[in-house]
């Protein structure tokens, strides 16, 4: 009682000024969960075990891309190669995990895994990794030409997205084959990313599990250690940080290298999840980790945003995507709607950050 009495006085004192900055600052989030209703009005069984647990698997490789993505926004900067990084790592991986069997096999004379299947899953892990390591080298070199070079990390990354894009297609486009699909994956690199731990009755698919450890650890890193402060200071004000004994450059290349193998891994996964991968793989993903880290509170006025904000933007978002679809929304109207959530974040962002100013 004396707790919902707490509340109820505390509605009281609200002035209308109160309620509209309220209002402004949680704007988004109205807006989103209206949709979500509207998804609901017009398809009430979108509200189930099975709809949930496709969500959550389908945001898993998008939350460990926006929290690469959100490392950088917190430090002023951003990042538009992301997505080509995740198609590089996809590609990368699958045409080193096809399946011994298949006809049409990139590296047919490829022995670098055991060719029983009985063999522990962990042997998939060093394709994974090298394409990761991969994508981290890009990181470093945009994080090398933003720190050093001075050069704006929106014209870094959108050079880099070219240029990566062009590479994987080099890469994708060889003979004998061609530019074709790389499928026939190793079943064991489909069960890392496909398969699923029961609890119960209910599954648990890998991919959140690989998503839910990746968020602790990018949340103890940015919380608990000395070089996650040195993120959210260079972002919140470079040249305090740097009077403050912080390497700015230092900082830009370990966030931007973070960032890389972040994609390069979940790039992997995501070629595993989808059973093949092509040059496009990724296309676009960098958009949709940039919107969903600034609808969950990450400012691109530097030195604000949580990890727990980059995840709750993410879920919101595949939770609407997957709803649109779901009710068989036209899909260049969905590009639309999404365009508009993005273009309101970011304008609410802008005007909080203003007043406060």
């Amino acid at each position: 009682m004396n707790i919902m009495s707490s509340v109820t006085e505390k509605l009281r004192n609200m002035t209308k000024k109160d309620v509209a900055a309220w209002m402004m600052n949680n704007a988004i989030f109205i807006v989103l969960v209206v949709l979500l209703l509207v998804i609901i009005s017009i398809s009430p069984d979108f509200v189930s075990i099975n709809n949930f647990r496709n969500i959550l698997s389908q945001a898993s490789t998008r939350i460990i891309i926006a929290l690469g993505v959100g490392g950088l926004i917190i430090t002023q900067g951003t990042d538009l190669s992301a997505g080509r990084m995740v198609g590089l790592s996809a590609v990368i991986s699958a045409s080193l995990l096809q399946a011994p069997g298949y006809a049409y096999r990139m590296y047919p004379n490829l022995n670098l895994l055991p060719i029983n299947p009985d063999e522990p899953a962990f042997q998939i892990l060093l394709p994974i990794l090298l394409a990761a390591s991969i994508t981290a080298i890009f990181g470093l070199i945009n994080g090398f030409i933003i720190a050093k070079l001075n050069v704006t990390p929106f014209i870094t990354t959108l050079g880099t997205m070219i240029i990566i894009y062009g590479v994987n297609s080099i890469y994708f486009d060889r003979p004998p084959y061609g530019a074709q699909p790389i499928g026939g994956l190793d079943p064991r690199y489909m069960k890392f990313a496909q398969g699923s731990i029961y609890i119960g009755d209910f599954a648990v698919p890998y991919l959140v599990i690989y998503a839910a450890i990746v968020t602790v650890l990018i949340w103890v890193l940015w919380n608990k250690t000395r070089f996650g402060k040195n993120i959210y200071a260079v972002g919140g004000n470079p040249e305090a940080a740097v009077v403050s004994g912080v390497s700015l450059v230092k900082t830009l290349l370990i966030v931007y290298t973070l960032a890389g193998f972040l994609y390069g891994f979940a790039g992997s996964l995501e070629a595993a999840r989808v059973g093949s991968a092509t040059n496009n793989t990724g296309n676009m993903y960098e958009l949709d980790a940039i919107a969903a880290c600034v609808v969950g509170g990450v400012s691109f006025s530097g030195g604000i945003g949580t990890v727990a904000g980059v995840v709750t933007g993410v879920l919101i978002f595949q939770v609407i995507n997957y709803g649109l679809a779901f009710i068989g929304v036209n899909p260049y109207l969905q590009y639309i709607i999404k365009g508009l959530i993005i273009i309101t974040a970011v304008a609410i962002d802008t005007r909080k950050y203003l007043k406060k100013k």
